[in-house]
């Protein structure tokens, strides 16, 4: 089994400028340790040229109290030198096993 380090983002919606009318993810960086229990890749074709490249790997993490209170918010996972969407989050206390999808676009 390997070991994990890296961080995690969380991502909460608010106001910005307050009063706007415009939402947007205010992200969150902390880093944890863990172990990835599932490691594997795959390809599925894309709208473009290239083949979209989607990994099903689930890595396990000691989760403190912000983790456990705010799992609903975690929108990606630092590894591998890459930002992979999060796509389930398991919470088996004190543990969270989080499920990782395709590359992560989105704010940071």
């Amino acid at each position: 089994m390997a070991r994990f380090y890296g961080e995690i983002g969380y991502g909460e919606t608010v106001e910005s400028p307050v009063g706007s009318g415009v939402y947007v993810d205010r992200i969150t960086e902390v880093a944890y340790y863990g172990d990835v229990i599932r490691n594997t890749r795959k390809l599925e074709e894309g709208e473009g040229l290239n083949n979209d490249i989607s990994v099903g790997n689930s890595i396990s993490i000691v989760a403190n109290e912000y983790a456990v209170m705010n799992f609903h918010l975690i929108k990606y996972i630092r590894w591998m030198g890459a930002l992979w969407t999060v796509t389930n989050v398991e919470v088996r206390s004190p543990r969270l096993i989080l499920s990782l999808g395709s590359v992560y676009n989105g704010p940071t």
